[in-house]
């Protein structure tokens, strides 16, 4: 009987008897799509969207600036030219426009990119930033705030330090043993929102219905008309410091999709990171909230669209999701204080956008993670 070949040429059999071949390789890299082939320029691309995006927003709204006449407003700012603009204009620009983009860009990227490393952490698609309950918990803070309590920093405080609690709940109740199960972690988020939920229920019922419950229900569906130049000050450092931790630990959370047992052989302490990874999202996703209340489908929607250009890999996936997220939340502002003569909500208008969106991601890509 004759024997079959063993040499190198016979082990890398594809499956299907055929052996895969030195001209079979480059195939296989090209059956990437040219976005992970080409992440760098994918991501130079969006930043210039990110611009053209910041842009447009300043020139457009309710009071149209020429495009000509933000440049000058913007150089004259910080160089020492004479101004051709009225004060409305200039107010227009700096102090109007100016801190809600900023403010748009910081939730947007910081949302998107908590989502991103969620759901790698969770190795689960359908996990957003708020799935440990932060942004029930915060909100819970916010209707508290505004029921007994008239000034905005209050509220602010109260709805950040409710966020942080919810999170710290749901991790103390997950752990089993010193360490933290995935599934675990998921069921405890989902219970401690579930409950945070009732409460703010609790307090719209017994909240005035003429003044402080229109209040309470229009911080919940999120907005950034009363995003002020301090708030960013404050708020604006924590988000951008937790979005460059988690940037920074990007490629170790794609040790973490291949699970606990894979990422501890390769000598990564995976209770350390999870805690690393929980702590910045849950900040991100608290200070956000301070600022614009809650508004959903970003940390959903934006990392599957950043998958679509780049593919699964953390190291360029959560850049993209930072610049992604920015842009989308600039956009959807622009529309929210455009669009009606009274300003729409962020979070109908994110969920009018991103569940469609979603459903177009899910037919034109194959179920699988």
């Amino acid at each position: 009987m004759r024997q079959k070949p063993t040499d190198a040429r016979s082990a890398c059999d594809d499956g299907g008897g055929a052996p895969v071949t030195e001209t079979a390789l480059p195939l296989q890299a090209q059956s990437r799509g040219w976005g992970e082939q080409h992440p760098g320029t994918i991501q130079v691309l969006l930043l210039a969207a990110l611009g053209a995006v910041t842009f447009a927003a300043l020139m457009v709204g309710r009071y149209m600036v020429p495009p000509e006449t933000v440049a000058a407003v913007i150089l004259g700012s910080v160089l020492p030219i004479d101004a051709t603009w009225s004060s409305t204009t200039a107010c227009a620009v700096t102090v109007v426009r100016i801190p809600r983009i900023i403010a748009g860009l910081l939730v947007g990227a910081g949302l998107a990119v908590s989502g991103a490393s969620f759901q790698g952490m969770f190795r689960n698609p359908l996990v957003s930033s708020q799935i440990l309950g932060v942004a029930a918990g915060a909100g819970f803070g916010a209707a508290i705030g505004i029921l007994l309590f008239d000034s905005l920093i209050v509220v602010q405080i109260l709805s950040f330090v409710f966020g942080l609690l919810a999170v710290g709940m749901a991790y103390g109740l997950s752990r089993v043993r010193s360490t933290t199960p995935i599934l675990m972690l998921v069921l405890s988020g989902i219970v401690v929102a579930s409950l945070f939920s009732a409460l703010t229920s609790m307090v719209k019922y017994v909240a005035d219905p003429m003044n402080k419950m229109p209040a309470i229900v229009f911080w919940l569906l999120g907005s950034l008309n009363h995003v002020s130049t301090p708030d960013l000050m404050v708020l604006g450092p924590i988000i951008a410091i937790s979005i460059g931790g988690l940037l920074a630990v990007r490629w170790r959370i794609n040790v973490l999709t291949m699970g606990d047992e894979e990422a501890r052989a390769l000598g990564v302490n995976t209770e350390h990171l999870k805690l690393i990874i929980i702590l910045l999202s849950t900040v991100i996703t608290a200070a956000a909230v301070c600022m614009s209340g809650i508004i959903g489908w970003i940390g959903l929607v934006i990392p599957h669209m950043g998958r679509m250009l780049v593919g699964p890999d953390n190291r360029y996936l959560l850049p993209v999701s930072v610049l992604l997220g920015g842009a989308f939340l600039i956009a959807v502002d622009t529309v929210a204080r455009t669009a009606a003569p009274a300003e729409i909500p962020i979070g109908i208008l994110t969920a009018v956008i991103g569940a469609p969106l979603f459903a177009v991601l899910l037919r034109r890509n194959n179920p699988g993670w």
